[in-house]
C-alpha cells in the first residue's frame, strides 16, 4: 500500500530580546523553498529533507512537500510570516494524508503565539483528525511544550551539539512513521519538565548530564522500553512561560511507563543543573593569549565570541572583540564575521584591490557589543556569498550569506556579510580566499556549532564573553514572562 505523507521544514529559533523582527524577508534570505524547488535543493543531501526523500523512495510514499523555510535566529516571527507558513503547511494536507513527518525547531515565538510549533501542530491536528500519525524532528534547544507533545505522536530531538545528526533523526522518524501508518504501533508522547530556566550544560553532548541522559535514552530504545526518548536543554534567550529543559518519551500507547522515564530523567537534570563544562575568557585575556602564541604553532588558535552568536539570535555586529584585536596588532588572523550589509555595499563601491575607510558594525545596539568601528582597510575580495557546504554540519546544502567582503586591516582579514549567520563551516572563509588552517588565530562568532568544522583544524579552542546581546540578557535578567519560581532567578532547593 502506498501512503501519502506530508513533509515540510519550518524552523526558527526566536530570541525574544532581539530588536529585529523576523518577517517573510528574513526567511527568504536564508531558506524559502516552495514545492517545485524542494526536490532539487534537498535530494541527495545529508539533511532532514534529504533523508525524507530517501525514505519515501524506500517505503513507496507519495510525498506532499509544500514548503521548506528557515530564518536565521532573530526576534519574534511576525504574524504575517507565521500565517503564510502555516497556510502553506496545511495546504499540503489538502485531499487527505496518511501521515506527516515534519522538521521543525521547537523554539519559535511569534507576535501572537509563544509556542509557534505547538500552534502549527494544533492546526494540523485539527485538520487531519486524531488518527493520522504525526512525527516531528526537533532541535535539542527547543522549548518543548505540552501542546507539542499532545498534538504530535512522536517528538524526535537531535542528539548532537554541534547538530550533525538531522539526517539520522529524520530516518528514525521515517521508520517510526511507517510502522505507525501500517498499524504496527500507536505512538504517544508525554513530557516532563522542572522549574529550570536553563540546565543540561546548555545542551552540550560531549560530556556531562546531557551525554549521560542521551546514552540512557538510546539504551531504553534498544531495549524496547521506549520508541523515542528526547532530551532538550531548552533555549534561554526567550522570555516565555514554557522555557527550559524537558524530556519527552514516546511509547506504544503506554503513557504511564513513558511518564515514569521522563520524570526520572528530569530528576537527574534538576540534580545536575549547575554543571557547566565551559568557562568564558575576558576579551583582554583572550587577545593577550592570541598575541603570545603568534608564530609559535603550526595550527591556529580558535577564539569564539559566544555573546554575539547569530545562531542564538544575537545581532552579529558586535565590535568589542575586533576592536581589541586591532589594538593588539594581531597578525595573520581571520575574523568571522561582522554582519553589516551597508558596509559590504561600501566595500563594493570602493572595489576589489582598493583601500578606503569603512564603518563596521554596532548598528543594531551599540550597548550590546560595542560602538561602530571606522577602519581604513584593503578590499581583498567580494562575492555573492552563495556557496555549497560540505563540513560536518553542511551535508552538501547551499548557503547564502549575501554580498560578502574580505577587508584586510593590518594583519587581520575581516569577513563582512549581508545575511546574518554564525560560523559553522570552513567554506565561509575559503569561499573568500582565506585558508583558516594557515592562520595564527581564527576568531568566530558562534556558541558551540563552530566546533564541528573549526575545532579539528585548531590547536586550542577558547570561548570569549564579548559583551554582546547574550551577555546583556543575563546581566539585566530581563525575564518577566517566565513561570515563577524558576531556577536560577529564584532560590529553589
Amino acid at each position: 500500500m502506498s501512503y501519502r505523507v506530508l513533509t515540510a521544514e519550518i524552523a526558527h529559533e526566536t530570541n525574544t530580546f532581539s530588536k529585529v523582527p523576523t518577517g517573510l524577508e528574513a526567511f527568504r534570505r536564508r531558506v524559502f523553498l516552495t514545492a517545485n524547488e524542494i526536490p532539487g535543493a534537498r535530494r541527495g543531501t545529508r539533511s532532514d529533507l534529504g533523508a525524507t526523500f530517501e525514505a519515501a523512495e524506500k517505503f513507496g510514499w507519495t510525498l506532499s512537500y509544500p514548503v521548506a523555510a528557515s530564518a536565521n535566529p532573530s526576534g519574534r516571527v511576525t504574524d504575517e510570516a507565521f500565517e503564510t507558513l502555516a497556510d502553506m503547511l496545511l495546504s499540503g494536507a489538502d485531499g487527505g494524508i496518511d501521515g506527516a513527518l515534519l522538521h521543525l525547531h521547537g523554539a519559535m515565538v511569534t507576535d501572537s503565539h509563544e509556542d509557534g510549533e505547538g500552534e502549527l501542530l494544533r492546526r494540523l491536528r485539527a485538520k487531519v483528525g486524531p488518527d493520522v500519525p504525526v512525527v516531528v524532528t526537533l532541535d535539542l534547544h527547543g522549548n518543548i511544550t505540552e501542546l507539542m507533545a499532545t498534538c504530535a505522536n512522536a517528538l524526535i530531538a537531535v542528539r548532537t551539539y554541534p547538530h550533525v545528526d538531522y539526517y539520522e533523526r529524520a530516518w528514525q522518524g521515517a521508520e517510526l512513521l511507517q510502522r505507525a501508518m501500517k498499524g504496527e504501533i500507536r505512538p504517544r508522547t508525554v513530557i516532563a519538565r522542572r522549574p529550570m530556566l536553563r540546565g543540561l550544560d546548555g545542551g552540550r553532548t560531549q560530556t556531562g548530564p546531557m551525554r549521560e541522559l542521551i546514552d540512557r535514552g538510546e539504551q531504553l530504545e534498544r531495549d524496547g522500553r521506549a520508541l523515542v526518548v528526547s532530551i532538550c536543554s531548552g533555549f534561554t534567550a526567550a522570555d516565555i512561560h514554557d522555557i527550559g529543559p524537558s524530556v519527552t518519551v514516546t511509547t506504544d500507547g503506554d503513557d504511564a511507563a513513558g511518564r515514569a522515564i521522563a520524570e526520572e530523567f528530569m530528576d537527574y537534570a534538576w540534580k545536575t543543573r549547575d554543571f557547566a563544562s565551559v568557562t568564558h575568557w575576558s576579551i583582554d585575556d583572550a587577545v593577550r593569549h592570541a598575541k603570545e602564541g603568534e608564530g609559535k604553532h603550526d595550527r591556529p588558535l580558535i577564539m569564539a565570541d559566544v555573546t554575539d552568536n547569530p545562531g542564538s539570535g544575537h545581532y552579529g555586529d558586535a565590535t568589542n572583540l575586533l576592536r581589541a584585536m586591532i589594538a593588539a596588532d594581531l597578525q595573520n588572523t581571520a575574523f568571522y564575521a561582522i554582519y553589516d550589509p551597508q558596509a559590504a555595499r561600501e566595500g563594493a563601491r570602493i572595489g576589489v584591490g582598493n583601500s578606503g575607510a569603512i564603518t563596521l558594525g554596532g548598528k543594531h545596539d551599540p550597548q550590546a557589543g560595542g560602538e561602530p568601528l571606522t577602519l581604513t582597510g584593503h578590499v581583498v575580495a567580494l562575492t555573492d556569498g552563495h556557496f555549497q557546504t560540505f563540513g560536518p554540519m553542511g551535508g552538501g546544502v547551499w548557503r547564502d550569506y549575501g554580498l560578502s567582503m574580505l577587508l584586510r586591516v593590518g594583519g587581520i582579514d575581516i569577513v563582512v556579510i549581508s545575511n546574518n549567520g554564525q560560523a559553522v563551516d570552513t567554506a565561509q572563509l575559503t569561499s573568500l580566499g582565506v585558508d583558516p588552517t594557515r592562520k595564527n588565530t581564527v576568531a568566530v562568532k558562534s556558541n558551540h556549532h563552530f566546533r564541528a568544522a573549526f575545532q579539528p583544524i585548531g590547536r586550542e579552542v577558547i570561548t570569549v564573553d564579548g559583551g554582546g546581546l547574550g551577555s546583556v540578557i543575563w546581566r539585566k535578567a530581563g525575564f518577566t514572562k517566565v513561570r515563577r519560581p524558576i531556577w536560577p532567578l529564584d532560590p529553589l532547593d
